[in-house]
């Protein structure tokens, strides 16, 4: 049986690697040659095309290339008798925390406002600093790392989600109560997994209950915010800016508006990435227990989205 690696418009050639040292037997198809799909019995997935998985009557196990899901679970069409895993990695939190950890220092030092006034040759000293109120939106793994981070430096951090968090050690509020958390901060860090709840979360009507000029950083997915919402928040002042890692679409195209707008900050999605040295070996271990019929690691709850 086989593994079948499908993510159209990466380069796949540094997995390969990997899985040939750790797994020399196992035999390996790569999308779109793929020449024998009966054979395909674990597929490794990254924005695959939607129904593919259908042509591997065999198949047995899904793995994400990374610690999202979202790609994954959108397909209908895959069985739910399948299960699918994810790739769990500290050095994913390590570089997602000090990602968060840069752009909040970036707003709260001033340095887009800075960058703009070296284009134009302004000496403005005025307001170097401005008091910072971190909310994080998603305190999983990455979120709560994020707060302790940020608390550690003296910023004040509140969190958010949609489920409840008995003991957790900061201000926390459920879905029931966003407006009021909302209100609690002026920096909006977006770190929800991207569920039907969550899809198109940063919209107008969030901004609009937002403290005026709060400050947005996105890091999770670009399906969860609605662009258009985001250029006019800008335009009225209801946000002062945006540092942004994901987008709806990826590369963003070149007649995109967010190229020209001096109050948003782009990344190309690399705010954390899947490093496959530390990631393969989990996916080899999985293939190793799903032949052995054992516990699976790090399988993915398809009712939370993660």
């Amino acid at each position: 049986m086989s593994l079948a690696i499908i993510c159209p418009g990466k380069n796949p050639e540094v997995w390969i690697n990997e899985f040939k040292t750790l797994a020399p037997d196992l035999a390996i198809e790569v999308y779109p040659e793929i020449t024998q799909p009966e054979k395909v019995a674990y597929a490794f997935l990254w924005q695959h095309p939607q129904g593919i998985l259908s042509d591997f009557p065999n198949l047995k196990l899904i793995s994400s290339m990374g610690a999202g899901v979202d790609h994954i679970l959108r397909d209908n069409s895959i069985p739910a008798s399948i299960p699918i895993v994810r790739i769990v990695d500290d050095k994913l939190t390590f570089s997602m925390t000090n990602y968060v950890v840069m752009a909040v220092l970036n707003y709260h030092r001033q340095i887009p406002r800075y960058q703009m006034n070296q284009t134009r040759k302004v000496w403005d000293m005025s307001r170097p600093e401005l008091d910072v109120t971190v909310g994080v939106m998603g305190v999983g793994a990455l979120g709560k790392d994020v707060m302790d981070k940020l608390n550690y430096m003296g910023f004040p951090v509140v969190g958010f989600g949609f489920s409840e968090k008995n003991g957790f050690e900061y201000p926390y509020f459920t879905k029931d109560r966003l407006d009021e958390f909302l209100k609690e901060v002026n920096v909006l860090v977006c770190l929800l997994p991207l569920t039907p709840d969550t899809e198109n979360i940063l919209n107008a009507d969030l901004f609009s209950k937002c403290n005026p000029n709060t400050y947005l950083i996105n890091v999770a997915r670009g399906r969860h915010l609605v662009e258009d919402d985001l250029m006019a928040a800008l335009e009225n002042g209801q946000l002062s800016g945006a540092m942004l890692d994901v987008y709806r679409e990826e590369p963003l195209p070149e007649d995109h508006p967010f190229w020209e707008n001096w109050k948003i900050t782009m990344t190309p999605h690399i705010a954390s990435v899947t490093n496959p040295q530390a990631a393969a070996p989990q996916v080899i271990e999985n293939i190793r227990r799903i032949r052995e019929n054992r516990e699976l690691l790090n399988v993915v709850n398809r009712s939370k989205g993660y």
